[in-house]
């Protein structure tokens, strides 16, 4: 009985090296460009609040809050009891969103030290409008002193956010 050695017999051969030198150069070069290039990015986040439902009167003007509500049909601002203004829808059926700024600068200047706003949309509203209105309610653009620069106000900063009653 013949027995075959040379089916089990390992094979030697040459043996290959990985050559990891250029791999290690360009991770060298790659690594600090990344960790350079990644401070420029940077995350902003807006905190909100739900409107609160706490009593007492909404009109004093310890409680003052002004109150957005973006309808179908228009765009009313409130103060929680009251209507201030309604502004009603352009004729394209765009939100006059000019007015709002204004109207909002304007409860900004007779209650300069409230913070406080709510913004309510009706459930059918695009979700770009809320962040148009918010836009608006919580900042407006000013020009400076330097030709076509603009300056960024804070009008009301503490935003909540609901579905309109």
């Amino acid at each position: 009985m013949a027995r075959r050695k040379h089916h089990y017999k390992r094979r030697t051969g040459n043996t290959y090296d990985i050559d990891v030198t250029t791999f290690l150069n360009l991770m060298v070069v790659l690594v600090p460009f990344l960790l350079i290039t990644a401070v420029f990015s940077r995350l902003t986040i807006v905190e909100l609040d739900l409107p609160s439902t706490a009593g007492g009167p909404a009109n004093s003007e310890n409680n003052f809050r002004v109150e957005v509500i973006v309808r179908e049909e228009g765009i009313v601002i409130s103060n929680g009891t009251g209507t201030i203004a309604t502004i009603a829808n352009l004729d394209d059926g765009e939100y006059d969103l000019d007015r709002l700024s204004e109207y909002i600068v304007e409860l900004k200047r007779e209650y300069p030290d409230h913070e406080e706003a709510s913004v309510l949309m009706e459930s059918h509203i695009p979700y770009d409008y809320l962040i148009q209105v918010m836009d608006i309610v919580r900042s407006i653009e000013v020009p400076t002193d330097v030709e076509e620069e603009f300056e960024l106000v804070a009008l009301f900063t503490e935003i909540s956010v609901g579905d309109a009653p």
